[in-house]
């Protein structure tokens, strides 16, 4: 049984928005970091946004200014806003969370066509 379930993925024109979340039955994020990766077809995994226990944030270059992570401690989920999106911002999007060891969600992808 998965820990992390991601939804909100899906198919989406450029310049459009996005909001993905990721929630979770077993695992308290709020005292953890959490964060988003994605992965693109035939590439590596990246990181895309981080939001640390005490709230702070971090933003790969190729995001910021478009992408905003959020955590809502009573509803034990972190979303992901994704807003102005392009092509190249394509792939499966996971959460993660930073217990003891890192958890990490199925993915769910996420399509901008031009």
């Amino acid at each position: 049984q998965a820990q992390l379930v991601e939804s909100g993925g899906g198919l989406v024109q450029a310049g459009g928005s996005l909001r993905l979340s990721c929630a979770s039955s077993a695992i308290i994020f709020s005292i953890n970091n959490n964060g988003w990766y994605r992965q693109a077809p035939g590439k590596q995994r990246e990181f895309v946004a981080r939001i640390s226990r005490l709230g702070s944030t971090n933003y790969a270059d190729s995001v910021k200014g478009r992408f905003t992570i959020s955590r809502d401690n009573a509803e034990n989920t972190v979303y992901l806003q994704m807003n102005s999106l392009k092509p190249e911002d394509t792939g499966v999007y996971f959460c993660y969370t930073d217990g003891p060891t890192r958890v990490w969600g199925q993915g769910t992808q996420v399509t901008v066509s031009s």
